[in-house]
């Protein structure tokens, strides 16, 4: 089974900022990475399938597939965690601010938003479906 972890996406204000973040690094050669001082215990549970999960303004938002973690000699963010390109949209779920980052079960992890024709429900949309205990 998998393991996942979360943190907190900072200096984003939706997905779509994400998106564009994420485009302007790749045209510029850049793989999509997130730097941090430690190197996860559980990095094998990670390589298994495991995602990166970004809380956006308070939410879990969307995930990215954990393709790779380097862990280097020196540095102040001595490991890298190498993610998959493909951003995939979440069910919201709410998250309070934390630091760093942490591991999520998949019982835990928010289910991908179904899509329609390749296209993700609209994250407000999703929001207002479970407050009504439609979704």
């Amino acid at each position: 089974m998998p393991l996942h972890l979360i943190k907190l996406c900072v200096g984003i204000d939706s997905v779509e900022d994400l998106r564009a973040w994420r485009a302007h690094r790749a045209a510029q050669g850049h793989r999509s990475v997130c730097p941090t001082r430690q190197t996860p215990k559980r990095a094998a549970e990670l390589l298994q399938g495991g995602s990166l999960y970004w809380v956006i303004k308070g939410q879990v938002l969307v995930r990215q597939a954990i393709d790779e973690i380097v862990t280097q000699d020196s540095g102040p963010q001595p490991c890298r965690i190498y993610l998959h390109p493909e951003l995939i949209e979440t069910a919201p779920q709410p998250r309070r601010a934390f630091q760093g980052w942490r591991y999520l079960t998949p019982a835990d992890a928010p289910p991908d938003l179904p899509t329609a024709a390749g296209e993700a429900i609209e994250p407000e949309l999703a929001k207002q479906l479970r407050a009504l205990g439609a979704w």
